[in-house]
């Protein structure tokens, strides 16, 4: 070294400072990309936040403008008499029949259910007595001649068995009248004044009645008492449960007057009663 070469001078402060951050940024140099990048984000965020409008604060009666909006909107579920109505309805058939009596001809026109989907059909007896012509028409419009298979006249009750059934026929379900009870909802089916398959729907009014057909003059027993309402033609047609189930058979109607119209009280022999009809051999 020279006498008159200068002595070297120290790093300053800023200098080392700059070196070490150098080194550790050379060393860790993905580490603070990274974090770089999480700072920038989150910055990014917390202005957007700072200059996104604050959204209006929802009151009760929002709430309830929403809900009544979405509820005008929406359709009603159906009553309990549709779907009953619908699960019945393929199984119900229209009996016409046509008589002699006196040497005049006589037609009657009632309602009856297919019970076997071999075509078939339960109805009252007094829909079908003394007839020499029995025809049927199913719910898809197919039209058949039928024979009496049975007849139970205390009962009021027929089995007809159809020659031309549709494909696919659907027999009704069967439940008993056992798990009724007074109020529990039913629906007729039926063809009341030659209207075809009609429906009506009411309650159960009453178990166990007892009725003298003006028909056939025989007192039916163990009767399931309605006020669904049944008119002439309704006669040998389903009564069914809320569940589309077949309860009874509409066999008669109560009227003090001599006019055959429907005041509030009909009558259904039980398809317990009619069970013992359809399991009997043929007449």
């Amino acid at each position: 070294m020279y006498p008159d070469d200068p002595l070297p001078q120290s790093p300053s402060d800023w200098e080392l400072f700059r070196g070490w951050l150098t080194r550790v940024y050379s060393k860790h140099r993905i580490l603070a990309l990274v974090l770089a990048n999480l700072v920038v984000t989150l910055v990014a965020i917390l202005v957007y936040n700072a200059l996104r409008p604050i959204p209006p604060r929802l009151t009760q009666k929002d709430i309830d403008d929403a809900v009544a909006r979405t509820m005008q909107n929406t359709p009603p579920p159906p009553s309990w008499a549709s779907v009953a109505a619908d699960a019945i309805r393929p199984s119900v058939v229209t009996v016409e029949a046509v008589g002699s009596e006196g040497g005049k001809s006589h037609a009657s026109l009632g309602a009856g259910v297919v019970i076997v989907d071999t075509g078939i059909i339960l109805t009252c007896l007094h829909v079908v007595q003394d007839s020499t012509d029995v025809k049927v028409v199913f719910f898809d419009g197919t039209e058949s001649d039928a024979r009496v298979l049975m007849r139970q006249p205390e009962n009021d009750l027929a089995v007809l068995s159809a020659s031309t059934i549709p494909d696919d026929l659907k027999p009704a379900t069967l439940a008993s009248a056992s798990s009724l009870r007074p109020g529990d909802e039913v629906i007729a089916v039926g063809n009341p004044f030659g209207i075809l398959n009609s429906v009506s729907d009411g309650v159960v009014s009453g178990l166990g009645r007892e009725y003298t057909s003006r028909q056939t003059g025989i007192t039916l027993k163990n009767l399931i008492q309605f006020d669904a309402a049944v008119n002439p033609g309704n006669s040998g047609g389903p009564l069914v449960n809320r569940n589309g189930e077949v309860v009874g058979i509409v066999a008669s109607l109560l009227n003090p007057t001599n006019q055959d119209v429907f005041i509030g009280i009909g009558f259904a022999v039980t398809i317990d009663t009619a069970g013992g009809l359809i399991g009997a051999p043929p007449i």
